[in-house]
């Protein structure tokens, strides 16, 4: 590019006056350099090109005038648009890039989302049925009728579970975070496990409250799989700063570094503004077991349904 503007300059300087349209053409190329100060530059000595045509034309005066002072213009304009349009595609192009980075990260961010999603409605869901087929099959012959019942329930849970996986792929949560709550307890009762719940259910909006319930049941899945504990307590409440969950239990503990469901349950809470605690055995806040507590910042315009703090026992 450089090259052909110095031969057009040439050109430009050799032949007479009222042919040397060439510098016109040669500031048009320049306009295409970048940084924009060398194209500056660039056309600024072009446009210096038409006063040395000038000094040396045999042209009279004021014909000479007539003549090189609209090549000067032109010059200048010419290349003053040439300018303007190379920046404008630049531009264009460099929107274009940032337009498809931001949908190949929104991509990336919504696929994280679903591998989320999925990882705790699934996972807590077999978890469930692993625990009543072994229920089954340890009463199928101690007690056929409430094998039977197991057997059913499993495939109540089966089927809620297809149809949760459906609503999560669509985007859609069914269940409020009051049904997850119930969820929890009668999860938790099937299994034997003494469940105390304490809930002031505050109004959130969808996003909270959906990162919530699935809060709720990723901690009752862990308890399930991992704790092998006598007694849960499930605490949420408000403070002066937003909302606070709480899942306590008394099993054995344990200090192993996070598995994908905590870890999707930190990243999810944490695009919200929160934070994830776990806390387990002595150096806890109970004497053995594990306390998961989740934070969340309160929303502007929150308000608290008069709700009743409740304890339930199955």
């Amino acid at each position: 590019l450089l090259a052909a503007i110095v031969l057009l300059a040439l050109l430009g300087s050799l032949v007479n006056t009222g042919s040397s349209v060439f510098l016109v053409y040669a500031a048009a190329l320049a306009g295409r350099l970048e940084p924009v100060r060398r194209a500056v530059w660039v056309i600024a000595a072009l446009a210096g090109g038409t006063g040395i045509i000038y000094l040396t034309s045999t042209v009279p005066m004021p014909w000479r005038i007539a003549l090189t002072a609209p090549e000067f213009v032109f010059t200048l304009v010419v290349g003053a648009v040439s300018i303007f349009d190379s920046e404008r595609a630049r531009a264009q192009r460099r929107l274009r890039r940032a337009d498809e980075e931001i949908e190949r990260l929104a991509t990336i961010a919504e696929r994280e989302r679903i591998a989320r999603d999925l990882h705790d409605l699934l996972g807590h869901t077999l978890s469930v049925i692993v625990l009543k087929s072994e229920v089954a099959g340890r009463l199928i012959t101690i007690d056929p009728g409430r094998a039977e019942r197991e057997v059913h329930d499993i495939e109540r849970t089966a089927r809620t579970a297809l149809t949760e996986v459906r609503a999560a792929v669509a985007g859609y949560r069914a269940k409020g975070l009051g049904g997850e709550l119930a969820n929890a307890r009668r999860t938790l009762a099937a299994a034997g496990v003494d469940t105390e719940l304490h809930a002031d259910l505050p109004e959130l909006d969808a996003e909270q409250e959906s990162a919530l319930a699935l809060a709720v049941r990723e901690s009752v899945t862990n308890v399930l799989r991992h704790a092998q504990a006598n007694r849960v307590i499930i605490r949420l409440h408000s403070t002066a700063d937003g909302v606070v969950l709480e899942v306590i239990d008394d099993g054995r503990g344990s200090d192993a570094p996070d598995g994908a469901g905590l870890a999707g349950m930190r990243e999810r809470i944490s695009a919200l503004g929160g934070g994830v605690t776990r806390m387990t055995g002595p150096g806890g806040d109970v004497a053995s077991g594990t306390l998961v507590r989740v934070t969340l910042p309160r929303a502007t315009g929150d308000a608290h349904r008069q709700g009743v703090t409740r304890a339930v026992r199955p």
